[in-house]
């Protein structure tokens, strides 16, 4: 399970927990880092004294690396972009803009930055930036999605890029590391996997909701604002979905039903606020600890292991024979 993730952010298994906004704090992330990921914390729609305050606490639970997510749309973003070089934080991943801006900084200050990206044109031009990595994030995955699946998505992401590709959107266990893997991804990122663990805080009736989940209890609002989410469906999302057949007249409406939804579910209000999840809820049944899900997870994915391994393995000496050729000048 070593690759090139595991090697550039210093962790153990090339397992990532996404940054979900209001969700993932020191609790979470400090768990799934000392569990042998990479733990992160959510800088989306958090002040600057909560986003400190939950970096020192992760750093009072682990020693390992842990990263911070940055949504760069969010009007406290060049502040938050400061503040992670002074808390030394080891990692960002950015998501909603291009870290453009921030980079010089963030890289003065030592910090592996990995976009999250949705097409493999922002994977390129990330590329150039001269990020670390990046994250291809198929539409399977919870909360603000793109359009294309992993499945298109992180082939064609791999094959552009020379940078480690992390996949994310749809993975839960270790079939889905396998498949990554055989995809070209040296890593993976997931977010509702984590949802269900002793160490995520949110209300119990989130969890739940998650735990319950079929794989056709999800459903993606906010296409017509250019705001897509995925979540679970209740009754909030289904009148945001009626709602938005008339964005025209009903787009007042909608802006106050969201107000503070996420809010509301994450407190346990699983009826009235938008309980974020992706795909794969229908396959998280348990709760248990972030390093057991973690333990559980590798030694799937290496017992089933062969196959997406040494995909992995061929399409690594496949692309060295290709930097090398581009090296010397031959076609």
């Amino acid at each position: 399970m070593k690759t090139r993730v595991t090697e550039l952010l210093g962790i153990e298994a090339p397992i990532i927990q996404g940054g979900m906004a209001r969700i993932a704090d020191a609790s979470l992330a400090a768990a799934v880092s000392e569990g042998g990921g990479l733990g992160i914390i959510a800088g989306g729609g958090a002040s600057l004294e909560w986003m400190t305050e939950q970096v020192q606490k992760a750093r009072s639970l682990t020693s390992k690396p842990i990263g911070v997510n940055i949504m760069l749309m969010d009007p406290q973003a060049a502040d938050l972009a400061r503040l992670v070089c002074e808390l030394g934080v080891e990692v960002v991943t950015t998501g909603a803009g291009s870290p453009v801006d921030f980079l010089p900084m963030w890289k003065e200050a030592g910090i592996k930055v990995i976009p999250v990206v949705a097409t493999t044109a922002q994977a390129k031009r990330m590329e150039r930036l001269g990020v670390d990595a990046v994250v291809a994030e198929g539409t399977e995955s919870g909360g603000h999605v793109g359009e294309l699946t992993t499945m298109a998505l992180v082939p064609s992401v791999c094959a552009a890029v020379s940078i480690p590709v992390i996949a994310a959107g749809g993975i839960a266990d270790g079939r889905g590391i396998c498949a990554a893997f055989a995809l070209g991804a040296e890593g993976v990122q997931m977010g509702t996997r984590f949802l269900t663990v002793d160490e995520c805080t949110v209300a119990d009736e989130y969890k739940q909701f998650v735990l319950k989940a079929k794989d056709s209890d999800t459903m993606v609002i906010g296409r017509g604002s250019g705001h897509p989410v995925r979540c679970l469906k209740n009754p909030f999302a289904r009148k945001v979905r009626v709602l938005e057949m008339d964005l025209a007249s009903n787009g007042a409406e909608i802006e106050a039903m969201h107000l503070g939804a996420l809010r509301r579910a994450v407190s346990g209000d699983v009826a009235n606020g938008t309980v974020m999840a992706g795909q794969v809820a229908a396959l998280v049944s348990e709760r248990e600890t972030a390093a057991e899900v973690i333990a559980q997870l590798v030694a799937e994915a290496e017992a089933l292991g062969g196959m997406g391994l040494d995909a992995l393995a061929a399409l690594n000496a496949r692309r060295e024979r290709l930097l090398n050729v581009s090296g010397t000048g031959e076609e």
